[in-house]
């Protein structure tokens, strides 16, 4: 299910985004940012459309998602 990421409490949404960026090793080019440029970048692409937040009713978790990995697993 996707979440509505504006609806979600700006402090949870910042952690939501740190925590993806951490865990996936999210590559960003050959510079160096920092992790607040690295959430900066995330916000962007929710705000684009390019990234959504989704949650797994079947495994209880919550996390972010390119929009054309989601686009390529549902055809």
């Amino acid at each position: 299910m996707i979440i509505v990421w504006q609806d979600i409490n700006p402090e949870t949404l910042t952690n939501l985004i740190e925590h993806f960026i951490l865990r996936e090793g999210t590559d960003y080019g050959e510079q160096e940012r920092t992790l607040e440029e690295k959430v900066d970048q995330v916000r962007e692409q929710l705000k684009q459309g390019q990234a959504c937040v989704v949650y797994s009713e079947l495994h209880e978790t919550i996390d972010i998602k390119l929009t054309h990995d989601l686009n390529s697993t549902t055809h």
